[in-house]
């Protein structure tokens, strides 16, 4: 990891820069597969599967055969792990209910607001690399709990036209309704155009490489929401000599084996830290099945040193990570003050990983800086607020002149008829 000693301010921006391609890079690729596949549906998505994944598939839905199959191979002891994080997960998302917010506004004026589930959504499931069935269990456990209707996910075949035994598991555990074996910018279109075996969804769910992440945002433009721009996986670590350094640099690796366009970032107040960091660092490295991966992304990656914690939550801000861990012997300092960041973890025992799993919190989080605007996904996510109002005789009688003033004063005078006319036939 490089090593940064007392970056000025105005560098912060180009010393926390992403290791990604820009949109217009990979843009017009997306582009070019939205086009085709909303013109020609399965058949290009077909086609696109077998470029991208090498495999032709005769039909790409998943059967209850084959997720009976899948399930009987996964071993006893990982069902009960997922088990076990998904009623973490489930117990934390279900204390996210809230109860209809009811309001007389004044005499005859009733307003309130009730949840409603979204009722078609999909998940996107990357596959590639790493099958991750973890990323199931974040989005259909809160969709099944919010109540949405069709719950469809979307993840890559591998190069025998299958799907991961623990995904398929994983989905018909928390009651994903439909599977469908197709992965990247296709999955994405075909969730937006909908297709003869892909049903059109009203909100897409999922985090992906920054093809995928680009082919979220493309579909935006054709009336289908997304959760957030969420790409490659990042990590800050902020630590001082107090923390463990082979614990952090096994968080640090965590993430970067996710993949090579992944970042890290240790912040310290201790160059005698950040060089115990990175020994550590390349002592595990050579441990990782994944180390070549791993390795990519940590020559991404920084190790910045700061004068003080103040400048290292100011630095930590501007960055807004994903993912955020503080193991410094004021850890209430950040948890108190912090700004922006996906997922926060407190101590020398709170892994990120944790997180990823088990812990109950949701793992599909904003990278690239969105952490300062975006929320990570919960179960507001899977749901939409809606307001109703109920207006009396004696409430129009109260609140109608207002009305009739304001839409007069905006120019609007069939707003203000609206009210007029039933406040003459209230005289009458």
């Amino acid at each position: 990891m490089k090593l940064i000693e007392n970056p000025k301010k105005k560098d912060w921006a180009t010393i926390l820069k992403r290791p990604t391609q820009t949109v217009e890079e990979i843009e017009s690729i997306v582009n070019e597969v939205f086009t085709n596949i909303k013109t020609n549906g399965d058949n290009t998505i077909k086609d696109y599967t077998f470029k991208f994944d090498g495999v032709e598939l005769e039909n790409s839905i998943v059967s209850d055969q084959e997720i009976k199959t899948a399930s009987k191979r996964v071993s006893k002891a990982l069902k009960k792990a997922i088990k076990l994080a998904q009623n973490n997960i489930k117990k934390f998302h279900e204390a996210q209910q809230t109860e209809q917010v009811f309001l007389k506004t004044m005499r005859g004026v009733k307003c309130w607001q009730e949840k409603r589930p979204i009722q078609k959504v999909g998940l996107y499931i990357p596959g590639g690399t790493a099958p991750l069935f973890s990323t199931v269990l974040m989005l259909a456990v809160p969709a099944k709990i919010a109540g949405c209707n069709e719950v469809v996910l979307c993840s890559p075949p591998n190069s025998e036209g299958k799907i991961a035994d623990e995904i398929l598991y994983t989905a018909k555990l928390c009651g994903v309704t439909k599977i469908i074996k197709v992965g990247g910018i296709q999955a994405i279109a075909g969730l937006t155009f909908g297709t003869d075996s892909i049903p059109r969804v009203y909100k897409i769910f999922g985090p992906g490489n920054q093809y995928v992440t680009v082919a979220k945002q493309l579909a935006t433009k054709y009336g289908v929401a997304i959760d957030m721009p969420a790409g490659p996986s990042e990590l800050l670590v902020m630590a001082d000599e107090s923390a463990n350094p082979a614990y952090v640099a096994s968080d640090l690796l965590s993430q970067a084996e996710h993949g090579s366009d992944s970042q890290v970032i240790l912040v310290t107040t201790s160059k005698k830290f950040a060089e115990q960091v990175n020994e550590e660092v390349i002592s595990q490295l050579e441990e990782l099945p994944r180390k070549e991966m791993a390795s990519d992304a940590i020559n991404n990656s920084k190790s910045i040193v700061v004068k003080d914690f103040k400048t290292a939550l100011d630095l930590i801000d501007e960055y807004g990570p994903e993912h955020f861990i503080v193991a410094t012997n004021d850890n209430d300092f950040f948890v108190k003050n912090i700004g922006n960041a996906g997922s926060v973890f407190i101590g020398d025992y709170t892994p990120e990983s944790a997180g990823d799993y088990a812990s109950g919190t949701n793992h599909t989080l904003p990278t690239n800086g969105f952490s300062k605007a975006y929320s990570g996904v919960n179960l507001d996510s899977f749901q939409k607020s809606m307001t109703f109002q109920k207006i009396s005789q004696k409430g129009i009688k109260n609140i109608g002149p207002a009305i009739e003033l304001m839409a007069e004063a905006e120019g609007l005078q069939a707003h203000k008829n609206a009210v007029t006319l039933r406040l003459k036939d209230l005289e009458s």
